[in-house]
């Protein structure tokens, strides 16, 4: 596959959760196992459990922005503050871009709906139709790549 975009649509079409999809598809630049990436992600998918809050593609995102400037040293507030500025940042770009960071805004789901279902939908050809999931893992990687570019710069 030609880019990181390219690997985590796909990734998500083979049934990965959006989350999962964009950090897997940066996850063996920084070293990490595929299969680890998979696992690590995997419950930030849906919003985070499944509960429609935080888009899984973002965190996704962020989870790669961990691996780049994230702090090790708990005592190490630059780092953090570095860090945070980072995840300001990309969040402004992806609000901007997508126009929300919630996952249920972006589904278009109601803001006081029940969402502690945890089974995950079928994977048919109408979800992938009427959900924006796919092109927000895009959209994610384009907005990463866009700011990893810029920070090594």
């Amino acid at each position: 596959m030609n880019s990181k975009r390219e690997k985590a649509m796909a990734l998500f079409q083979e049934g990965y959760n959006c989350a999962q999809s964009v950090f897997a598809a940066y996850a063996e630049d920084y070293g990490i196992p595929t299969q680890q990436a998979l696992r690590l992600a995997s419950s930030f998918g849906g919003g985070i459990g499944r509960m429609r809050d935080t888009c899984g593609a973002f965190s996704g995102a962020i989870m790669v922005i961990g691996l780049e400037t994230g702090a090790i040293d708990g005592a190490d507030t630059a780092g953090k503050q570095q860090n945070y500025k980072a995840v300001q940042q990309l969040a402004e770009r992806f609000r901007a871009q997508n126009g929300s960071l919630l996952c249920r805004d972006l589904l278009g789901l109601s803001a006081d709906g029940d969402y502690s279902d945890p089974k995950p939908e079928r994977r048919t050809a109408d979800y992938y139709a009427n959900r924006p999931c796919l092109e927000l893992v895009g959209n994610a990687c384009d907005l990463l790549d866009s700011f990893l570019n810029m920070l090594h710069q």
